[in-house]
């Protein structure tokens, strides 16, 4: 597994943006090169197939232009991984989930079957494609929606037409909103809205801990789902939620009379799904009872349990899967993200309602302070700083340092922070704040999403070694740097600071520029009158990354030879 997701609320974020950042990792001793590329509407496929599951889509003609960030070898597919479009919808995809194995009995993954036997033959069978999955998603979605919601729609309609191979967790959002999607099983699947004064994290776990089935299938202001999630959690008894728990004479009773630990209000909700359960289970054995063939048709006892499910329940519960190695892998990246922007609650004593190994740590909440930008990228870039934990660090043992997965590793492939403002005109709107290699060693920089070309430093990355590129040469830096930490660790954050007060410094400048000049589309009629600012913009970025970086690989590595085992100098004798 791998990658790790914040999302931000557009009342959490500084400056009233939604942002959206993820890491993409590679797999375990796998290395993807980067690039950012833009994709024009006319070299956008009109007949899609998927190169690890063959699954074939007719595509609409009528696609926009996007931006993404994906993997130079196509030898999985494109993977876009990141993107934002012309009308300033945002994706990440994928981050990787896991479902338990009823889910997977009820609704099994959607895999590709090859060919058995030769066409004639008398037990030949044909090729079966498989769904779609991460390769295909944003390919799939982004060229063809206006707002977050209509993402969630589209990507939902797929999903229950091609259905999945793999269990993912998908990132749409706009201006206003932020919505998080989660695959169930092969054709199944969940959104939430992220609150907007609320952050989220999420560390290769379903992570959606509270889901409200009267929104999904009524307004949906915060929830959506697929069409038919209550008859299916139905059918195969997914819902674990249990009524209010307490005591009646000395037996353990669920019922609103006796809940002594909620709420009065939930009390009274979960009582009130007891009841209505209790009420479902009994009509139906009256009616097995009553019935001349033995039982009520199938589709009614289904519509009266459908009608006793509680009105919310916690999909982490239903669906997920919770094993050992999470609390290595997975939820010690939560514990982190939580415990840097609530800092005032007790993460580290014995009595700490949260430790990296709770399953139960919350999907969102409110931030103590206003999320920004530096906040996202030290987190996706983190090691565990300041705790036992720390692979870099001195506290705690040898042990300790190396107990958790940290988030920044090194087969981190980019970072891309999706910031779109509500302040800024439609034509500049959204920035890709992009990092390329291992996140400690590195730092995110401003691109303009709207525009018809890249820099060259990002977009020409190689299969092969090269410091003509961004992504070749973090990696190489992340690599010399990461023996020597602590010598090396004053350039790499001097390079972090300058790239990042050049990337905020830039971004106002160009704004400025877009108003001042008249560029907008309240005067040109166009959103896409100011491309050639931006990319100008953009290439500003490139070169001066390119100046930067190459500063920071010569410095990493001046050090670091001269801590190499073999060194020796005659002056050392004879000094």
């Amino acid at each position: 597994m791998s990658c790790t997701t914040i999302l931000i609320g557009k009342n959490a974020s500084y400056d009233g943006s939604t942002i959206i950042a993820r890491d993409d990792d590679s797999g375990s001793g796998r290395y993807d090169p980067k690039r950012l590329v833009v994709v024009a509407p006319e070299d956008q496929p009109r007949h899609y197939r998927s190169v690890l599951s063959h699954v074939e889509i007719d595509l609409p003609d009528d696609p926009c232009r996007y931006t993404i960030a994906p993997n130079v070898l196509n030898n999985r597919g494109i993977l876009a991984e990141a993107g934002a479009n012309e009308h300033n919808v945002a994706m990440s995809a994928t981050e990787t989930i896991a479902v338990n194995e009823r889910v997977l009995g009820a609704d099994p993954m959607v895999e590709l079957k090859p060919a058995q036997g030769e066409p004639g033959d008398e037990d030949y069978r044909p090729e079966q494609p498989g769904g779609i999955g991460e390769e295909d998603i944003i390919t799939l979605v982004l060229p063809y929606v206006k707002t977050a919601r209509e993402g969630v729609v589209r990507l939902g309609e797929l999903l229950e037409t091609y259905g999945t191979y793999e269990s993912n967790g998908v990132i749409i959002s706009d201006v206003d909103e932020i919505w998080y999607v989660e695959t169930i099983g092969g054709h199944h699947w969940i959104a939430r809205r992220v609150p907007d004064d609320c952050y989220a994290t999420i560390p290769n776990q379903l992570g959606i801990d509270d889901f409200d089935l009267a929104d999904a299938f009524g307004r949906q202001r915060e929830y959506m789902c697929s069409a038919d999630l209550r008859e299916f959690m139905v059918k195969y008894h997914l819902d674990r939620t249990m009524g209010v728990p307490g005591t009646s004479g000395g037996r353990h009773a669920h019922s609103a009379g006796f809940g002594s630990t909620a709420s009065a209000g939930a009390a009274v909700s979960a009582g009130a799904h007891s009841a209505r359960r209790a009420a479902a289970v009994s009509a139906h054995v009256s009616a097995e009872s009553t019935s001349p063939n033995g039982g009520d048709s199938r589709d009614g006892q289904i519509a009266a349990l459908v009608a006793a499910l509680p009105r919310r329940f916690n999909p982490r519960k239903a669906f997920g899967a919770t094993t050992p190695k999470d609390h290595i892998y997975n939820t010690p990246r939560a514990w982190y993200m939580q415990r840097h922007l609530n800092p005032s609650e007790d993460w580290d004593s014995p009595a700490a309602r949260y430790t990296p190994e709770s399953d139960d740590i919350p999907w969102c909440r409110v931030p103590e302070d206003k999320v920004t930008l530096e906040d996202v990228d030290f987190l996706l870039s983190s090691h565990f700083e300041g705790t036992p934990y720390d692979p870099y660090g001195t506290k705690g043992t040898p042990e300790t340092r190396h107990r958790y997965r940290p988030i920044g590793v090194n087969r981190t492939g980019h970072m891309v922070a999706l910031q779109i403002r509500p302040y800024a005109p439609a034509c500049n709107r959204t920035v890709m704040w992009v990092s390329f290699g291992s996140g400690p060693f590195t730092t995110i920089a401003p691109f303009y999403a709207n525009v018809d070309d890249t820099p060259a430093y990002l977009r020409d990355t190689t299969p092969e070694v090269s410091t003509g590129n961004l992504y070749w040469t973090n990696r190489l830096i992340a690599v010399i740097a990461d023996a020597h930490w602590y010598e090396t660790n004053s350039a790499i954050n001097g390079y972090i600071e300058r790239v990042r007060a050049f990337g905020h410094q830039l971004v106002e400048r160009t704004d400025e520029r877009i108003i001042e000049d008249g560029y907008t589309e309240e005067n040109t009629g166009d959103v896409r009158a100011a491309v050639a600012v931006l990319e100008e913009a953009n290439g500003e970025t490139g070169e001066y990354l390119r100046e930067h970086t190459a500063k920071l690989l010569n410095s990493v590595l001046y050090t670091s030879s001269n801590l190499m085992h073999n060194s020796f100098a005659m002056s050392d004798r004879w000094a």
